[in-house]
């Protein structure tokens, strides 16, 4: 299994930070992809991940899933055209999970793409997407999995993990951090 992190300038540290972190820790390989081609991106507050790959080396035939952290930067996502034609890849491949959190399921939501669905976003941020929109920290509706905002990084990061390798590798994997949802 692999994840494909799109950063850029400007993304919610604790949004890409906590699904990378569990993601690798359930075994999934997850790669920090740059759509500005740096070698290096810096969050909102600027914590900077290095050791991003540019998008126009990376090969997205190659994951499993794409992942969309939320925090300003999802403007600048938005606006790449490369990262709307992946966004829609994944979207349209039933093998496939697309992911977003906070600000970056809007992303989404104006690109027609929750028209029909479930998902939740960043609650400011909601319009009329043509979707059903939920109140829970992260909704997987088929192939889409969003997640509400940062406070929802860890349930998100769990949800796209149970999509990607199943209830009972994902159980584990939340019992060896000693997660409890209803603490």
């Amino acid at each position: 299994m692999r994840t494909a992190v799109l950063l850029d300038e400007g993304f919610e540290e604790l949004e890409a930070m906590a699904p990378i972190a569990l993601l690798r820790r359930g075994g999934i390989d997850v790669d920090m992809v740059s759509p500005e081609n740096r070698t290096g991106e810096t969050g909102r507050f600027g914590v900077i991940l290095s050791e991003t790959i540019p998008m126009e080396d990376y090969d997205f035939s190659q994951a499993d899933c794409l992942l969309l952290p939320g925090g300003p930067g999802h403007v600048n996502l938005e606006k790449n055209e490369k990262v709307r034609e992946q966004i829609r890849n994944f979207y349209n491949d039933e093998n496939k999970v697309l992911a977003a959190i906070c600000a970056s399921p809007t992303i989404l939501g104006r690109m027609g793409l929750l028209k029909g669905k479930k998902y939740t976003c960043f609650k400011s941020m909601n319009e009329d997407f043509g979707g059903e929109y939920q109140e829970d920290y992260a909704v997987t509706d088929g192939n889409l999995v969003t997640g509400k905002s940062a406070a929802a990084a860890i349930d998100f990061a769990f949800a796209v993990m149970e999509k990607l390798t199943g209830k009972d590798h994902t159980d584990q994997v939340k019992a060896s951090i000693y997660y409890d949802a209803d603490c």
